[in-house]
């Protein structure tokens, strides 16, 4: 199992390693115990999520083999060593790639952990798959995941999509484009965002 880093935040150190088995349970209860109106929220296509038997296999199916050729990888997202959330990495060729990411803790939503681990969340995809473009497709209603991304990368265009990737029913999304040579610079903004690194990597 890698780990790809770790951050000071003001709930404790979050870090960035790879999904094993062991988190499955903790995702699945995620998706099937969150209230209703949390799905709606997120924009859920309950067909498309399945049963917690569909669940599993399809995270099952994502953990990281060293296959450079895996079309779905999961990476798990941790506060002091403990499971929190996880991100999801779906690839379709080397420039259409969608990346998901949920903290699966209703507690730890809005307490900084994605915007901390972002520079090294994008910088894992990069580093684990040969791709050269990373697209973030993110619901327009969605304000935090949003007001996240603004601290890094700019929309790119916003439109209806009929068939969005992942699990979502058709909305309107903000599309955003991450290309390789984008991750230094999401490390130097990074620092001006006052987040303090344990364990980063060279880039």
């Amino acid at each position: 199992m890698s780990t790809f880093g770790s951050v000071k935040t003001k709930r404790g150190i979050a870090g960035l390693r790879d999904l094993t088995p062991a988190d499955i349970p903790a995702i699945i209860d995620y998706w099937l115990l969150s209230p209703p109106e949390y799905l709606d929220f997120m924009g859920v296509n309950r067909q498309l999520l399945g049963s917690s038997e569909d669940i599993h296999k399809r995270f099952l199916n994502a953990v990281r083999t060293g296959d450079p050729t895996q079309s779905v990888i999961a990476l798990a997202i941790t506060l002091d060593d403990l499971f929190a959330g996880y991100t999801l990495l779906r690839r379709y060729s080397e420039a259409v790639n969608y990346s998901h990411w949920h903290i699966v803790i209703s507690s730890l939503r809005g307490q900084g952990l994605s915007t901390a681990l972002y520079p090294l969340r994008i910088k894992a995809y990069f580093d684990v798959v040969p791709i050269v473009q990373l697209i973030h497709q993110t619901r327009t209603g969605n304000l935090g995941v949003n007001r996240m991304l603004d601290k890094f990368v700019m929309i790119s265009e916003t439109k209806f999509i009929d068939k969005p990737d992942g699990v979502a029913i058709p909305g309107n999304f903000h599309i955003r484009f991450v290309r390789r040579e984008d991750i230094p610079r999401f490390f130097v903004r990074a620092v001006e965002l006052g987040i303090d690194p344990r364990i980063w990597p060279t880039v």
